[in-house]
């Protein structure tokens, strides 16, 4: 599948997106709730808590942030929140898509904030951070998918901490090659695009979104700059076999990808999707060790690994992109 720009009107790209919504919320609505299953030990986690995360969960209330880190209710909050390090999440905190597996909010979104990106700015310069992550929610009701607030917000933070490395983790902006080349002209150190699932679950995980077109703009953003870090995610535990993870890993590393990160999936909610399967910590380390053999530059894998957990240790900082 080619990697091209939009071709629909405005107006009629709002209302298939709004019609998407509405079609996707009534099917997350009308599935049965399934019971969850008991999590084994090795995913048990501390409860959050300490200085740093409490002075950080103050810094983005008083900001009116919002971080991937609450609203997707990753498991990991304490540990990173508690090293002072956080997922920034840009354009507000309602998604246009309805993937079953995350907890974000699904709907229209309100107009989106335009004195965000010195928000975020200001909070990255004050928690002293050298590397951030910064991520959005869908927001296909916008021409460009919000491409122009990532570029303001990566120059704003750029300006404010000139030495900061940024990774953006970034949606496929349905398509649209216009879109991709603005964040990438902003200079990004690192550009994420999670591909989240396994092809044959697509449909079922992720109904907004095609895996050949999230390959697209990985394969894409390495073309329009041959130095950039590009990097995506899998989540196991959805009913994925082993040969479809390998053939994942090694689409991925095809389309040059440079950095791959696995994790277990949680159901985050009862509406969200049940856990069909718990990976042990033996079987990540035998997908992480295939990606380093089949030529990643770096790979985690394990149980509560997320895209961006750790994501510093995966870029060495005396390195420039641009």
């Amino acid at each position: 599948m080619a990697y091209r720009g939009m071709t629909f009107g405005f107006f009629i790209f709002i209302d298939v997106a709004f019609t998407h919504i509405i079609k996707n919320m009534e099917k997350k609505a009308d599935s049965p709730r399934k019971q969850r299953h008991p999590r084994p030990d090795w995913l048990k986690v501390r409860l959050p808590g300490g200085e740093s995360y409490n002075r950080l969960k103050s810094l983005v209330r008083e900001q009116n942030l919002h971080t991937v880190c609450q609203d997707a209710r990753c498991p990991n909050i304490g540990e990173c929140w508690g090293k002072g390090t956080a997922t920034f999440m840009i354009l507000g905190e309602v998604c246009t898509r309805s993937c079953r597996f995350c907890a974000v909010k699904t709907g229209m979104p309100p107009e989106y904030d335009r004195d965000e990106p010195g928000r975020i700015a200001s909070a990255i310069k004050k928690m002293g951070l050298r590397y951030a992550v910064i991520t959005s929610v869908d927001r296909d009701d916008l021409a460009d998918g919000g491409a122009r607030v990532f570029s303001e917000t990566i120059h704003r933070t750029r300006t404010a901490c000139p030495d900061i490395r940024i990774e953006v983790l970034i949606p496929d902006f349905q398509g649209n090659s216009e879109s991709l080349r603005t964040v990438v002209d902003a200079q990004p150190d690192v550009v994420a695009h999670n591909v989240e699932t396994v092809p044959r679950l697509y449909r079922s995980v992720r109904p907004g979104s095609r895996y050949r077109r999230s390959l697209d703009v990985l394969v894409e953003a390495k073309r329009m700059k041959s130095r950039l870090i590009t990097k995506s995610s899998l989540m196991l535990g959805l009913g994925e076999s082993r040969e479809e993870i390998l053939e994942v890993l090694d689409d991925l590393r095809n389309a040059g990808v440079d950095i791959v990160t696995l994790g277990q999936y949680l159901q985050p909610t009862r509406d969200n999707l049940s856990v069909e399967r718990f990976y042990t910590p033996e079987e990540f380390e035998e997908y992480r060790d295939y990606a380093y053999q089949i030529g990643f530059r770096s790979a985690a894998s394990g149980p509560l690994v997320r895209s961006s957990y750790h994501a510093e240790e995966g870029f060495p900082l005396n390195v420039r992109t641009y």
